[in-house]
């Protein structure tokens, strides 16, 4: 057979990609990724008692819109580098935003601080825990959204699968700030960060073997 009837017929029937398929498909991964997340961590860790009372504070948000402002960069990231070539540039400068304005509130609270009291602000009670609680909590949304990922054409696969990760990740702590009860900004910006970071290294070890094409 001729190349050019190869072509033909591969291309024969073939019908355009719908332009919102891939990000409703990230969307949609990403929502039962954290309903996952959400089925593990009850059982598991259970809910903050406090929780009715602590949505009515600042800092609750304040940690909940960090977190999920960074699982939004890494769906930015996911989307784009699902596509051979296509530019990131928006997914990178969100991760450097909330990255910067987290480190920023941070260091204000720690100047605030009395300086008996900044190891609680940075340790908590929990750091040693907070970490894996959310790397384990974001492996089931990783895991879908690299399946998600393998249907398109991905090239950079390390990237790729880092971005499938940050966006597990953020959404896995999210949902893990439903029963976590710390909530200075030094603690976060440490803690739960790392816990990320474990999920978007988890995503970039596991990318160019899940992703290749």
């Amino acid at each position: 057979m001729k190349t050019d009837e190869l072509i033909a017929l591969l291309a024969h029937d073939a019908t355009p990609v719908k332009r919102g398929m891939l990000p409703l498909r990230f969307v949609m991964f990403a929502l039962i990724g954290a309903l996952a997340a959400f089925i593990i961590l009850v059982p598991w860790l259970g809910i903050r008692p406090d929780l009715a009372e602590a949505v009515t504070g600042s800092t609750f948000w304040m940690k909940a819109i960090y977190t999920s402002g960074l699982g939004i960069a890494g769906f930015a990231l996911v989307e784009r580098l699902s596509r051979p070539g296509a530019k990131a540039a928006v997914g990178w400068a969100l991760t450097c935003f909330f990255a910067i304005v987290i480190v920023a509130i941070a260091g204000s609270q720690l100047m605030a601080t009395p300086p008996e009291q900044v190891r609680d602000a940075v340790m908590g009670t929990t750091w040693d825990r907070c970490p894996w609680r959310i790397l384990v909590l974001s492996l089931p949304g990783l895991a879908m959204i690299l399946l998600a990922m393998r249907g398109f054409a991905p090239t950079r696969l390390t990237l790729a699968g880092a971005a499938a990760g940050l966006l597990a990740g953020g959404v896995a702590a999210t949902i893990y700030g439903l029963h976590c009860a710390e909530t200075a900004a030094p603690f976060v910006a440490l803690w739960y960060s790392l816990g990320i970071i474990l999920s978007a290294i988890a995503g970039a070890v596991l990318g160019p073997r899940v992703l290749r094409w």
